[in-house]
């Protein structure tokens, strides 16, 4: 027998979307926040940049929206572009307000101001930061606030398997999601969570590639269970590669942060020679998708291992105080950042792409709630501008929050869940085969949907997936869940997803870049999946 939860809210998931939700709601209802891992261990807590929003009595609200809308290459959504413009820097004095501390200077006048730094796509300095660790603040203070509040329950080592949804067999927007199945990671058990309303914040999908900046949980879950409940998805295609991981056996996923370029940083090839002017007018300052198509094409056309990029013109005082953590990982790792160049290669960093959602973080089934980088909400386009990831967690939170605060029935008692089957399934005695699956989908995804793309190499890429598909879902039929199992079967639905959008879009742009289309079409649209009618378990 499994057991159950219940709780007013259920968040599924712990970074800022997460934990910004969550205490907005507190104070009038009873939240559980799953965390897969442990709860600082999340894309949040590693994000080195900052968030973007307009606190310079120079920039503006309009440049803002200009210059994410440019970014996007013509396929963001200008109403909710502005809308979140607008809100971003309230939701960043929130922040100021839970304790964040982030960094500030003394301005000419002899007042103390927040430091603002820039980043490529733009035109102003606009983004607040903690020195190159705001991720780290951010998630640390929310945690710490989180774990205050006696409303709040967080289950860490908890995976999230599939939502629990009424009226399965009917259309998507007939349903109501009344919970989720959890498997328990530290008793090995699956157990059950009934929840008034439940919302997704797990993040993105960057773990179906080989190279990525992101931490191991990035898996895509919310991705897939939404698709598998009967939501919409759009946009997946966009997969955003960041120019510059570091490159080293030793580093592990080690970002490079983009405020690095902003303050000067140059991209080198080995022979110390600069590139960029050569593809782009704004240089080392371009959007994202245009640098690691830069770099990509040089270490093929060198046959180089990687790309250097360059700070240590810049004084080594300037480099230890405003990249301190960089700094201190290279020097372990034997790079003089102050003196010598740091070698760089692109990995995949962001999915812009998600679950369907309105201004209020509503998907197509009530109940049920989609924020932060596993959502689509049209704010990011085509490609995503430097430091509008962690803003949108905010926005869109807090969007949810006061929708969920207006919609809420308290009075509605808690149901009693179906119990989770598992009389037909056996422990697994051949784990190796996942661990085999999870590597080559890994590989051909990085080498047939990576940065450049051909139609060819998409349907390889769709052969192998299908083939992988099967094999995984007679193995979960068969054995008993594990973190792997599920991982693995979330990641395989969400690259079937993406395969399915790169083949969809016949010209290139933003992050898309396919070698038989290299034109942009004469109308920009959103790629929209819509699952079977009865996708649902």
């Amino acid at each position: 027998m499994n057991r159950q939860h219940n709780c007013d809210v259920l968040i599924i998931g712990s970074g800022a979307a997460g934990l910004t939700l969550a205490l907005h709601l507190a104070e009038n209802a009873d939240v559980i926040i799953l965390s897969k891992g442990a709860v600082n261990e999340g894309s949040t807590y590693y994000a080195q940049g900052g968030v973007a929003a307009v606190f310079d009595e120079h920039d503006s609200i309009d440049a803002h929206v200009s210059d994410t809308l440019i970014a996007g290459a013509g396929l963001c959504d200008e109403e909710i572009v502005r809308y979140t413009a607008e809100n971003a820097r309230a939701s960043l004095e929130w922040l100021i307000n839970q304790g964040v501390d982030f960094d500030q200077e003394e301005s000419t006048q002899g007042e103390t101001k927040y430091h603002l730094t820039r980043e490529g796509g733009h035109s102003h300095r606009r983004i607040l930061h903690a020195a190159d660790a705001t991720g780290r603040a951010i998630q640390t203070t929310l945690v710490e606030r989180a774990k205050q509040h006696n409303r709040i329950r967080i289950f860490e080592r908890f995976n999230a398997i599939d939502l629990i949804c009424t009226n399965i067999e009917k259309p998507s927007k007939e349903r109501q999601c009344i919970g989720a199945y959890i498997w328990n990671r530290n008793n090995e058990k699956v157990e059950s969570i009934h929840a008034k309303k439940i919302i997704l914040a797990t993040g993105g999908a960057s773990k179906v590639y080989q190279y990525t900046s992101n931490p191991d949980i990035a898996s895509g879950d919310g991705i897939a269970m939404a698709w598998r409940a009967g939501c919409r998805v759009a946009n997946m295609e966009f997969n955003q590669f960041h120019p510059t991981c570091l490159f080293h056996p030793a580093a592990g996923t080690f970002l490079l942060t983009e405020a690095l370029r902003g303050e000067g940083a140059i991209l080198r090839r080995p022979d110390g020679s600069r590139f960029m002017p050569e593809f782009d007018e704004r240089a080392e300052l371009a959007p994202r998708d245009i640098v690691a198509r830069a770099i990509d094409y040089e270490m093929k056309r060198l046959g180089a291992d990687c790309m250097y990029l360059d700070i240590s013109h810049k004084s080594a005082n300037f480099i230890k105080q405003h990249f301190p953590t960089i700094y201190e990982k290279t020097q372990k790792l034997g790079i003089d950042i102050t003196k010598q160049p740091i070698p760089v290669v692109p990995a995949a960093h962001y999915t812009c792409g998600g679950v369907m959602i309105n201004k209020q973080g509503q998907t197509d089934i009530a109940n049920l709630y989609a924020i932060g980088e596993v959502s689509y909400t049209g704010l990011h386009g085509a490609n995503r501008m430097a430091s509008n990831s962690i803003l949108e967690c905010l926005v869109f939170a807090r969007a949810a929050a006061k929708d969920i605060e207006q919609s809420i029935d308290h009075r509605k008692k808690y149901l009693k869940l179906p119990k989770w089957d598992e009389s037909r399934v056996t422990d697994s005695d051949e784990e190796v085969v996942i661990q085999h699956n999870w590597h080559e989908l890994r590989l051909f995804m990085w080498d047939y949907v990576g940065i450049v793309r051909t139609t060819k190499r998409l349907e390889r890429a769709l052969h192998r997936v299908e083939l992988l598909q099967r094999e995984i879902d007679d193995y979960y039929r068969n054995f008993r869940v594990s973190n792997n199992l599920l991982e693995l079967r979330n990641l395989v639905q969400v690259a079937e997803l993406i395969i399915h959008s790169a083949m969809r879009r016949k010209e290139s742009r933003g992050l898309h870049y396919t070698l038989d289309y290299p034109d942009l079409a004469a109308v920009a649209k959103a790629t929209i999946l819509t699952p079977p009618q009865h996708s649902a378990l």
